[in-house]
């Protein structure tokens, strides 16, 4: 994964207008392992994040105390710990309305794992595991597994790189051994295949791929037919592709009018509509509001803008 390690204070190439930030991890030393293990505190106010942003690298939680929820995707995950969450590069994730939120978190890129032919299929597994809740014996053996990572990283002696992957190895085999979420179980169909083509559409309609504008395009470019996308999104989330997709463009429109100055025509070709008319029905039908409207209500910075009009 070239360019997803960086030294500290390394500037980052800002998102486009609109879209969420990408984190990148950070190395201590220019010869450093791409890795890092510890407490949210340990970690960094990042760890926390409460703003939606993706990664260039892994990153497995150990959720041990806090309220709120955390969002991936589509998904949206109750606190009620012990659990391990999962988030893989590409996925926007944040914690909600978090409060006491404390465990441990490793991070690390794929090409730090990747020395046996089985890994990248580990790694595939995990996505499909992005929150599971840990019974006691599993809770205590994955608390003393992170706490080891984060010991090992933390001294970094002679060697440590070697354990580190081993220790991760055994993390990341037992984890993928858990079985999924339950709200991925459909009788009939294996609920890993469902979560991963699920997963793989929450990915596809964000908008780091927000050129795919159709269910027919996102099932083609999962490689399934739009009945089985439909099939296990349903599975997954209870809700059709179609009613998914219409509100990820109705939510990136809304943040597009609210926290940024372009024109609504911009704002319509941003997400997906050539004609800024067509758009403005179809805000107006989501929302019962008329995109102007909508920025005028929620963000009195930005005066009213007309579908052909300048940037403020």
């Amino acid at each position: 994964m070239r360019g997803s390690t960086v030294l500290p204070g390394t500037p980052c190439a800002a998102p486009r207008a609109g879209d969420p930030p990408v984190h990148r991890l950070e190395l201590r030393l220019p010869d450093d392992v791409p890795f890092a293990a510890g407490s949210f505190d340990a970690v960094g106010p990042l760890s926390r994040a409460a703003f939606p942003h993706r990664h260039t690298f892994y990153e497995i939680v150990h959720v041990t105390a806090g309220t709120g929820t955390h969002v991936v995707d589509l998904a949206r995950w109750e606190l009620r710990p012990p659990h391990l969450a999962v988030i893989v590069p590409g996925q926007v994730h944040h914690w909600e309305d978090a409060h006491g939120l404390d465990g441990t978190v490793v991070l690390f890129t794929e090409d730090f794992l990747l020395d046996h032919p089985g890994d990248r299929d580990l790694l595939r597994r995990l996505g499909e595991r992005p929150w599971l809740t840990l019974d006691g014996p599993t809770h205590a053996r994955t608390a003393g597994l992170m706490a080891e990572l984060a010991e090992e990283y933390g001294h970094g002696a002679a060697g440590f790189a070697t354990v580190l992957r081993s220790l991760l190895r055994v993390l990341l085999v037992r984890t993928a051994r858990l079985p999924g979420p339950e709200a991925a179980r459909t009788a009939g169909a294996p609920a890993g295949r469902f979560a991963a083509v699920a997963g793989e559409f929450a990915r596809l309609i964000t908008p780091a791929g927000a050129e795919y504008r159709s269910v027919r395009e996102c099932a083609e470019r999962i490689g399934v037919t739009p009945g089985y996308l439909t099939e296990a999104v349903r599975a997954a989330t209870g809700r059709t592709p179609g009613a998914l997709l219409r509100e990820a463009r109705t939510r990136e429109a809304q943040r597009l009018l609210v926290g940024t100055g372009l024109t609504i025509r911009q704002v319509a070709a941003r997400v997906g509509f050539d004609d800024a008319a067509y758009f403005c029905r179809f805000f107006r039908r989501e929302t019962g509001h008329s995109p102007g409207d909508f920025r005028k209500h929620h963000d009195r910075r930005v005066p009213s803008l007309e579908v052909d009009g300048p940037r403020p």
